[in-house]
């Protein structure tokens, strides 16, 4: 059977992936499959930049708002339930577009990782989060530099959630997690036309989101982040979302909310490196630039090189 030929729209926070995907839903007879590990809880909207009816274009939308707030939702249960919806797309003849900016959920999803079960371990991880509290994460990563070096090199130094994981499934199994992924990978079914959306000036893209954070304070975020406290037990996962984190501190605290959402700013900025970082090791990506071409540009040509792809072109 010939593999499932899918679209991948990637990019930084605030590019207008969004937009793109649906407009390529919209042109190829496609459904966009979300990868964003925050517009996937029901009840987080305007601080994710969930998309809206008119956002959609009358395109259908999976897993956007699929589970509750209450849920630790992770890239083991992406991969499943995106998975689960691929398949369901090949059978009705339907394109998918995968779009979103969570590098770790496309590429375990198009990469067709076949994850293990292995249980945590409560003590070990609590140890190597009682050494970070003590030594700093710094400290934490450069234990996981030295046993695991190919898993630490792919880990941001401050993400500790994944940095403690891997030391703990070394501890627990006696071997390496970046060995146990490389043998847990099979070959994908798919083939992948990659489109990124990014700007030349980088200066521009942070002005963008410094406005969208605005735009969301103007829309109602705080009053949601209020709402969720009240309502809701967040989960960890959900709780750690940038522009949520930070309020929900400063509300727990009586903090400054101006400090807050200028702390939101940088965080979403930093976030942007970190995926311009991770896609631009992804030589199959054919990049747009914002600030180079119209948004009617950038569409005429994703659809221009989707007709090529699905007409049997390489993308």
């Amino acid at each position: 059977m010939a593999d499932q030929k899918i679209i991948a729209v990637v990019g930084p926070t605030a590019s207008g992936k969004t937009a793109l995907a649906a407009e390529l839903g919209k042109h190829c007879g496609g459904e966009v499959v979300s990868a964003d590990s925050m517009q996937i809880y029901r009840e987080m909207n305007i601080g994710t930049a969930k998309p809206g009816a008119e956002e959609r274009q009358g395109v259908a939308h999976h897993l956007v708002g699929h589970v509750g707030v209450e849920e630790c939702y992770n890239v083991a249960s992406y991969t499943a339930d995106a998975g689960r919806v691929l398949a369901d797309l090949a059978r009705r003849g339907r394109l998918p577009v995968v779009c979103g900016g969570t590098g770790l959920y496309i590429d375990h999803l198009l990469g067709n990782t076949n994850f293990f079960d292995i249980a945590p371990d409560g003590a070990v991880r609590e140890k190597y989060m009682l050494m970070a509290g003590r030594e700093g994460k710094e400290a934490v990563y450069a234990l996981l530099l030295e046993r695991d070096p190919e898993l630490a090199r792919r880990l941001h130094p401050h993400d500790l959630k994944r940095v403690v994981r891997g030391l703990e499934v070394l501890e627990i199994t006696g071997r390496r997690l970046s060995d146990l992924q490389q043998e847990s990978r099979r070959s994908s079914p798919y083939d992948v036309l990659w489109i990124g959306l990014n700007y030349r000036d980088r200066q521009l893209l942070y002005q963008r989101i410094d406005a969208r954070v605005d735009r969301m304070v103007e829309q109602g975020l705080l009053e949601e982040v209020r709402f969720l406290m009240e309502n809701y037990k967040l989960s960890a996962t959900a709780r750690a979302a940038i522009g949520y984190k930070e309020l929900i501190d400063a509300l727990e605290t009586g903090g400054e909310i101006g400090e807050a959402l200028e702390l939101i700013k940088q965080k979403s900025r930093n976030y942007a490196k970190r995926q311009l970082t991770w896609f631009g090791k992804n030589p199959a990506v054919n990049w747009l630039y914002r600030d180079e071409l119209s948004a009617e540009e950038i569409t005429e040509r994703a659809v221009s090189m989707a007709g090529e792809f699905l007409k049997g072109g390489n993308g």
